[in-house]
């Protein structure tokens, strides 16, 4: 047991899936008919991941448009590649104000009060960058980099890294990705499915076994370092293993550690990527992507371990955690203990009864 690297690899066709759901065409008909009566020309329009796209014009201006269809059957249009601000209002206004807008299926009135032979309506937020706090916004491509496990005392600690462009990111929104502590354990392994979807190849997962958490921490104690570092480490090995297939010039992570550390462990490739670092950094969409696939693989961690040793492993470092800690010493010997949690956890002079 060591560090394990999971990663996305293209096959021999897209692993993004594509929507063809009629309710989706019938939706971009009905905006199509309303650009063309405003004198649009729509030029072209393909199946993408979770939606569609298609480009239009008018004069000189033109760009590109997507409609996503959401997790709860409402649409999400996205203007953001409309790079022409004139051209992207003049859409946006046009459309919000020829398309009817209701709250998602659960808020909706009755049926019976809808007029008779009047099309469903739909909602139709727009997908900007600023749907996401600007702060938060770095452009793309963007390659965003979380962990999971940091504060688990038992299990190991898995960093991710996601490489997104526009197309990508609006996707992953329309299926609802977002922080993984805001998500349910069901959510987050439906959402990670996906992610490894429409992310084939532009993922990297690095898995930190606890036994070799624990030599690295060591060493690292040794050294003046402290968890921070072993977390920087973990980010960028991550990175650095994407950087290998992907060609990005921006990263985002949470703000934990001198980023210095980080690039410097990249080589040549630190040398020419920006590496952006901020607080709740979830909110940008490639963190909240790697959030997601981190805690899916470290709850699947857990959930291994608790069968190889037949007990449940709890997470966090709770009461719960100390009682799981002690039943498994006085299982399996202190030795093996290593072998399960991250040692330098307060945690460990509980199990043992050592604790002031």
């Amino acid at each position: 047991m060591g560090i394990t690297s999971y990663r996305g690899i293209p096959g021999k066709k897209s692993g993004a899936p594509t929507v063809t759901d009629e309710k989706l065409a019938a939706y971009y008909h009905t905006i199509e008919g309303i650009l063309l009566a405003d004198h649009f020309t729509i030029e072209s329009c393909k199946s993408i991941a979770y939606g569609l796209q298609f480009s239009l014009s008018r004069e000189r201006a033109s760009g590109l448009m997507r409609i996503y269809l959401r997790r709860n059957g409402t649409f999400t249009l996205d203007y953001s590649p409309l790079k022409d601000p004139a051209l992207r209002q003049a859409v946006q206004h046009l459309l919000e104000k020829k398309l009817p807008v209701v709250h998602p299926p659960a808020s909706r009135p009755p049926a019976s009060h809808s007029p008779a032979g009047k099309p469903k309506a739909v909602s139709h937020q727009a997908a900007t960058p600023r749907q996401d706090n600007p702060t938060y916004d770095v452009g793309y491509p963007v390659i965003g980099t979380d962990e999971s496990g940091k504060g688990d005392y038992f299990g190991p600690l898995v960093c991710a890294a996601v490489c997104l462009d526009e197309e990508t990111a609006g996707g992953l929104r329309a299926i609802g990705v977002r922080d993984s502590k805001t998500c349910t354990d069901g959510e987050i392994k439906e959402l990670a499915e996906k992610i490894r979807q429409v992310c084939a190849g532009k993922y990297e997962i690095i898995e930190i076994s606890p036994d070799k958490y624990n030599k690295l921490y060591g060493q690292m104690k040794l050294e003046g370092k402290n968890l921070n570092t072993m977390l920087a480490w973990g980010h960028a090995k991550a990175l650095g293993e994407l950087l290998k297939r992907v060609n990005c010039q921006v990263a985002i992570a949470d703000q934990f550690a001198d980023k210095r550390y980080i690039t410097g462990k990249l080589q040549e490739k630190g040398r020419t990527i920006r590496l952006v670092q901020m607080h709740r950094a979830e909110r940008n969409i490639a963190v909240a992507a790697a959030s997601i696939l981190a805690r899916d693989r470290f709850v699947a961690k857990i959930a291994a371990l608790s069968q190889r040793y037949a007990m449940t492993f709890p997470l966090g470092a709770s009461a719960a955690v100390i009682r799981a800690g002690k039943q498994f010493v006085a299982k399996s010997g202190l030795p093996a203990l290593s072998l399960v949690a991250k040692m330098h956890f307060r945690t460990t002079a509980e199990v043992l009864g050592n604790e002031h």
